[in-house]
């Protein structure tokens, strides 16, 4: 599958009105589902029993007017017109945050970072050495500090790693909450005994069928979640209208805070607690700038600002201006959101809203595959399998894993709670604990990134920190009553993140304290010792630099090895996208003759890495356009440690897509030249002109003749196979190491490996083609 064309569509934003408006209806459906289906089950949280509805209407109008400004300064104020501005090169999210302030501070979990990687387009950091030079004392001071002490770098990644877990915890707790709400509404059309023996299996076999059918992708009916989110929202905002006239139309006035402060100063302690309800009105916001990638963030700014606020303040308002005329209920459940529509509209809006609820929980789901794909590129999470279920459409992507482990938490909260209070009480806790990682990590940006004054940091962090932090002790005060469920999932999903993390960092220490020196490998002679078989060896290897112990173990117990061999890093750097033609480093090993080259293939954390057949055509034409911009240049061998890497694009840069041609050794070629062919020229019969490129190199003979010769083994290589050769590392702690260590590695860190995927995930190569060296690392 080739993404590479449409993977910078989104980071150059230059649209016009109308590519903006578009994108702005197509966020519906995407960004703003499970924030659209808040009104499902707000008020029904805020009254279930913590506060009660009087005659005096003082709770109603306070709780209104708790959730008018929650969503004016969250929402709004805050994500619409700053958090969106924090993009990484058009990709929003917690990780986006946190790779900002990584390559803004030079801070980096990745151990295999290079300066090389600096150099790429996207990696510009924004300050020249004249204003590193003129930097504040102040933004000095904390850069200075964040560079020096790892204890903070460790703080700020496992600031990131909770926010992550928080985002996973809310793709468990958000459909579940958001589907049973919808369905409640059966409740008000049977009796109270029986409604709840209909809710939680309905809501389970929705549930079921959202989650199985995830492998189908969302890009067969993704064009139907925008509509249905349009019509959900202008279904609320018409019933809200109509209760505001026909109910209450002066309710507009409970937007003045001072009803909050009688609100508060009514119901004091129990009020404060009734905040983790209220605080469900905001739930989805973090979606505005997760999904930034998929938008521009002019698209999500109009589509909120004239629709989406709008409407959820009128459905908010309409429902507040039905209860205030209707007092004295005592069940529960006429709270909720369906006793405020006409009892003749019922049975439709139902049907609306479970379909929102669908497309909302999508949307949350759809974004847990993506952080994760994200954290697993920075080695952060272990090995998943990632299917792209579209090849037209970036980010659609489905990992099988942890498609059924969400399924069996969802149903496992559904099952177990059945009722909204205390999923909301968990949802709550999820959503305002991402709130505040995000506000943490802005400050930093504010002032690392944008070069802005502390105050302004400090200023941002009081002001929303403080109202944030009201929501999240109320949240936190719920733990027994279901707030316990997010904390214990980002616990579980911290854990095993962070095992992950530190056991892959030993591992690369292990590797680079191994190492295999380049001198002893030219020791051995051109023949390197061995057998020189035909074809390529693709030697996969985390260093960037030396030989891999793994060769050496390797070679010492089959003295036979391919005719090129290719030393081979695929490694993730901390930007959203690597362009194409920067997406290769190819080096040379040893002199011309050994034919042994080094391939650093970069990706960022949003790419798609392609498949097999596709990446060896890409990989082989990056070593030929090594070769032949070598020759061009007239470079010199380098014989000992040093290493000359070139930055090589994929075929696309300079080509269309390649295989090797037969009789491209013609001698009657007046250019003396390698030929390579696109295999699209054949499929193309319309088509009379083949595309080709061609190898040229300087007319000096003796050059031209090693080149050539060069470049025509590599053909002969790729007609022979390429080979795969992995390192599977078995991790013990050393002896004598302590208790923490030995349970980390020897327990949790194989614990993963064993049940998580193997070191071919990241290459997706063949199993035929495939070859795994066993190694322990006693580390």
């Amino acid at each position: 599958m080739d993404m590479e064309s449409g993977t910078y569509q989104n980071i150059v934003k230059k649209e016009s009105w109308r590519t903006v408006l578009t994108l702005a209806y197509q966020s519906l459906g995407v960004v703003y589902g499970d924030l659209s289906t808040s009104p499902l089950y707000v008020y029904k949280s805020t009254f279930a029993e913590d506060i009660h509805h009087t005659e005096s209407n003082d709770e109603i109008f306070g709780v209104l007017s708790f959730i008018f400004w929650t969503i004016t300064l969250v929402p709004l104020f805050k994500y619409v017109f700053v958090v969106l501005r924090a993009d990484d090169n058009g990709e929003g999210g917690t990780f986006a945050l946190y790779s900002l302030l990584c390559r803004h501070a030079r801070v980096n979990s990745l151990p295999s970072c290079q300066l090389a990687d600096e150099q790429l387009a996207e990696y510009n950091n924004g300050s020249s050495s004249e204003e590193e030079m003129m930097m504040s004392t102040t933004r000095s001071r904390l850069k200075r500090a964040l560079e020096k002490h790892r204890v903070l770098q460790k703080v700020l990644l496992v600031l990131a790693l909770i926010g992550t877990c928080m985002v996973i915890g809310d793709g468990v707790l958000t459909p579940a909450i958001s589907v049973f709400s919808a369905v409640s509404g059966v409740e008000l059309s049977t009796a109270k005994e029986h409604h709840k023996y209909i809710e939680v299996p309905a809501a389970c076999v929705i549930l079921i069928g959202l989650f199985a059918l995830q492998h189908y992708g969302t890009h067969r009916v993704g064009f139907l979640f925008a509509p249905v989110i349009l019509l959900w929202l202008m279904c609320i905002s018409a019933i809200g209208v109509y209760n505001i006239i026909h109910w209450n139309p002066h309710v507009y006035q409970a937007i003045s805070p001072y009803y909050m402060y009688k609100f508060l100063k009514k119901t004091q302690s129990r009020g404060w607690m009734s905040l983790g309800g209220i605080l469900l009105c905001i739930t989805g916001s973090e979606a505005m700038f997760a999904d930034l990638g998929h938008f521009s963030q002019l698209s999500i700014q109009i589509a909120f600002t004239s629709l989406v606020y709008p409407s959820l303040i009128l459905a908010y308002m309409g429902q507040a201006a039905y209860l205030s005329q209707h007092h004295g209920i005592e069940s529960e459940y006429n709270i909720g959101f369906y006793v405020s529509v006409p009892e003749k509209l019922r049975w439709p809006v139902l049907v609306i809203a479970i379909l929102a609820a669908v497309v909302g929980s999508q949307a949350i789901i759809t974004g847990t595959f993506s952080i994760i794909k994200q954290c697993s590129a920075l080695g952060c999470f272990p090995k998943v399998k990632i299917v792209h279920t579209s090849s037209k459409i970036h980010g659609q992507i489905y990992i099988p894993e942890i498609n059924w482990i969400l399924m069996i938490l969802c149903l496992a909260v559904t099952i177990g709670f059945r009722d909204t209070r205390r999923l909301g009480n968990a949802s709550g806790l999820a959503v305002i604990t991402v709130m505040l990682v995000t506000t943490c990590l802005m400050s930093l940006v504010i002032v690392l990134c944008w070069h802005k004054n502390i105050l302004y940091a400090i200023a941002f962090v009081v002001f929303f920190g403080t109202i944030e932090s009201l929501y999240f002790s109320a949240s936190l005060i719920k733990f027994l009553e279901g707030a316990w469920v997010p904390i214990a999932l980002s616990l579980t999903f911290l854990a095993a993140m962070c095992t992950w993390h530190y056991g892959t960092l030993k591992r690369y220490e292990f590797d680079v304290q191994n190492k295999v020196s380049v001198n002893w490998l030219l020791s051995l002679g051109q023949t390197l010792g061995i057998k020189r078989v035909r074809g390529i060896g693709l030697v996969h290897t985390e260093l960037v630099s030396g030989v891999p112990a793994i060769f050496s173990h390797f070679v010492t117990n089959l003295p036979a090895f391919h005719q090129v061999l290719v030393f081979l890093c695929v490694k993730s750097v901390p930007v959203p996208h690597v362009r194409p033609e920067e997406r290769f480093l190819v080096g040379r090993v040893g002199p011309k003759q050994f034919r042994m080259y080094r391939c650093i293939v970069r990706y960022g954390y949003r790419d798609v890495h392609k498949d097999d057949i596709e990446f060896e055509g890409d990989l082989v034409c990056s070593i030929a356009e090594f070769v032949r911009s070598e020759a061009e240049t007239a470079a010199v061998e380098t014989n000992g440690e040093e290493e000359r890497m070139s930055v090589v694009g994929t075929c696309s840069t300079y080509m269309q897509g390649v295989e090797d041609q037969e009789g491209s050794d013609d001698l009657d070629d007046p250019a003396g030249t390698s030929e390579i062919v696109s295999p699209k020229g054949k499929k193309k019969k319309k088509s009379k002109v083949k595309k080709k490129v061609r190898f040229v190199v300087p007319e000096t003979p003796k050059i031209e003749k090693e080149t050539r010769e060069e470049l025509m083994e590599l053909t002969e290589a790729r007609e022979g196979g390429v080979a795969y050769i992995m390192g599977n590392a078995y991790m013990r702690a050393k002896h004598g190491s302590g208790l923490v260590k030995r349970l980390a590695i020897n327990v949790g860190y194989e614990f993963l490996r064993r049940n998580t995927r193997g070191p071919r995930t990241a290459l997706t190569s063949p199993y035929a083609s495939t070859i795994e060296v066993g190694m322990i690392y006693h580390v």
